[in-house]
């Protein structure tokens, strides 16, 4: 079987495309590259002044967290604080200060709490680890070069969201390496003071898209202009005009042009929006936008108002080289060919709030996307609060992509340890994050608690399950098989399928974990064989991995209540060795096989919901 490598070398500087695909402007200035670095593990960095113009001693590269390879450190000890600086000049063509205009500085992603300062002033402060943050750094600019050093802390805290990520340092288990500090790009972009500071796009039944289209700042005798394109020209356009900071675009696609995107035909419109300011343009931007609309209904999945059913690959978003941060966008581009080549129509990214160029390649090749947000691993007022407010920030910036079609806030009741004994504050704590969700997104489902342990609010019961055969699934379902309800109980440690006296109310049901074959290594010992070989079920990679694929995938589709299923996973991860493709994304299977083999059993699958108990 041979097989692209994981990924080709960082360009100079590395990630050198837009970072932020869905609301694009010409200029920008990528700050990607080399970066001073240094670790502060007495912490005295604040007090000695390390922001007012010290040199750091090391260098990194950004962005790849200190512990990647590709940073240039490649560390894998823990240093809960590490400082940044370079300097930066702005390009004089932007022409800041005349007429208003502004620089913004960006940041993709920096993990977890930061603080920015620009020739010794403050500029600002992020907590969240997975989440864009900018600030306008305009009035701290002096001309020529500008010293800017970057302060981040990222504490072994479980009660910060983290994903996957170790509270000890170490990879074990279901945990890996722990990433630090930058790991998105970083970059400026000059800006009107009157400009699009956001948008939001939905795609309507009636084969239609709102466009919302929000300002920085409220203004008068403004309005908008917002055209759809596709490869023939002009579909639709709209001049819309507004005295506040909000204006909304109805843009109808006529019927000779209406394409509706699906995992096999995904077709996208560009959008090509600009401020206007009596007829002068203040500020322009492009995006792109597509039909599709996705619900629950009846127990099963609606795309487009087509049942589908879910072949879903776990994605967990890591690179021998990079860590969490993604070698180059080719490589996020190959992950999501590679699903699809399996025979997937979907990824669950597990645990991780990915690039957002990663997204654009779902969106783009055509990849239906179940979103799951990085969980903390202990349970505090405060942890509720810091998990519900980055989250409510992913769903604002992930919105737009037409990819996702399921959210989920929490996986396998990471951080809330109590909720299977029932704990009321942890059950209530679920249903606000449902309820949080909702609000911020209406027409997507929502799945509380991925695994176990739902609450009444879900609208998608899923469910864990590593039974490795067909028998086993039978045997497992004998009751459901047989007209009676879902067993009141998962696979692992016959943890409850619902909490607290919530129970099953006809959601679609998934299989959202299931296989998870491991491939060791053939020379490695027994005593250093990871715990997960108490769980997971051994294959050879090739034939005897395929066969074990068929025979559980043929399980799968003999329970006729199952609406979709997501197979564990994607690649090899650290001593995780259950991949369909190694570490370094090389195939373990044939890739065309499996694909054939899921389209035989599952391209014309209808779901039936089992009885309500």
């Amino acid at each position: 079987m041979s097989g692209e490598a994981s990924s080709p070398p960082p360009a100079s500087p590395p990630r050198p495309e837009y970072p932020r695909p869905q609301l694009v402007r010409r200029d920008w200035l990528n700050l990607n590259g080399s970066w001073e670095f240094d670790f502060d593990d007495a912490d005295t960095g604040l007090a000695e002044g390390w922001h007012h113009g010290r040199r750091l001693a090391q260098q990194i590269t950004v962005p790849f967290p200190y512990q990647s390879a590709l940073s240039g450190i490649g560390v894998r000890a823990i240093h809960e604080v590490v400082w940044y600086a370079r300097d930066v000049a702005v390009p004089p063509e932007w022409g800041v200060g005349e007429d208003g205009r502004c620089v913004l500085l960006h940041f993709g992603a920096v993990d977890y709490r930061t603080t920015v300062w620009l020739n010794g002033d403050e500029v600002g402060h992020n907590r969240g680890g997975h989440v864009p943050f900018s600030f306008d750094v305009t009035p701290y600019l002096r001309p020529g070069p500008n010293r800017l050093a970057v302060r981040v802390e990222d504490r072994q805290d479980a009660h910060q969201p983290r994903g996957k990520q170790s509270v000890d340092g170490a990879a074990h288990g279901i945990d890996y390496f722990c990433t630090t500090g930058i790991w998105q790009s970083v970059w400026l972009e000059p800006v009107p003071a009157v400009r699009i500071d956001h948008l939001q796009i939905t795609p309507l039944e009636d084969d239609a898209l709102d466009v919302g289209i929000f300002l920085h700042a409220p203004s008068t005798g403004w309005n908008v202009e917002v055209e759809l394109h596709d490869a023939d020209g002009v579909v639709a356009h709209r001049l819309v005009e507004s005295a506040g900071a909000v204006a909304w675009a109805r843009l109808a696609v006529p019927p000779d042009r209406i394409r509706r995107w699906t995992p096999d035909s995904p077709h996208l419109y560009d959008l090509a929006i600009r401020l206007l300011h009596r007829g002068a343009e203040l500020d322009a931007v492009a995006s792109y936008a597509a039909l599709r609309t996705f619900a629950v209904r009846g127990g099963r999945f609606v795309l487009n108002g087509e049942p589908t059913y879910l072949r879903l690959v776990l994605d967990q978003g890591y690179w021998p080289d990079g860590l969490l941060a993604a070698p180059s966008d080719e490589a996020l581009q190959a992950d999501v060919t590679w699903a699809k080549r399996l025979g997937f129509n979907g990824a669950r990214k597990h645990q991780k709030i990915e690039d957002p160029r990663w997204l654009y390649w779902c969106d783009r090749l055509g990849l239906l996307v179940w979103a799951d947000m990085a969980n903390a691993r202990a349970w505090s007022p405060q942890a509720e609060e810091a998990l519900l407010a980055e989250w409510e920030r992913v769903v604002r910036r992930d919105y737009n992509h037409p990819c996702i079609v399921a959210w989920v806030p929490v996986n396998e009741s990471m951080g809330l340890p109590q909720l299977e004994a029932g704990h009321p504050g942890q059950y209530a704590f679920l249903e606000r994050a449902v309820a949080a969700t909702r609000r911020l997104d209406p027409y997507r489902p929502v799945v509380d608690n991925d695994g176990w342990e739902h609450t009444d609010v879900t609208d998608v019961c899923a469910i864990h399950d590593y039974t490795p055969d067909a028998s086993g699934l039978r045997a497992r379902y004998a009751v459901t098989l047989g007209g009676g309800p879902l067993p009141p109980t998962v696979w692992y440690r016959e943890k409850p399928l619902f909490a607290r006296g919530a129970r099953y109310r006809g959601q679609p049901v998934v299989l959202s974990e299931v296989g998870g074959f491991l491939t060791p290594p053939p020379d490695l010992p027994p005593e250093q064989r990871d715990r997960l070989y108490q769980f997971y079920v051994t294959a050879e990679a090739g034939q005897n991995l395929l066969d074990r694929l068929r025979d559980l995938l043929e399980g799968i589709a003999a329970l006729p209540f199952v609406a979709g299923f997501c197979y564990t996973q994607l690649t090899d991860l650290e001593q995780e060795v259950n991949g369909l493709l190694t570490y370094d994304r090389r195939p373990k299977v044939d890739a065309a096989r499996l694909a054939d083999l899921q389209l035989a059993l599952f391209r014309n699958r209808l779901p039936l919901p089992p009885n309500q108990p």
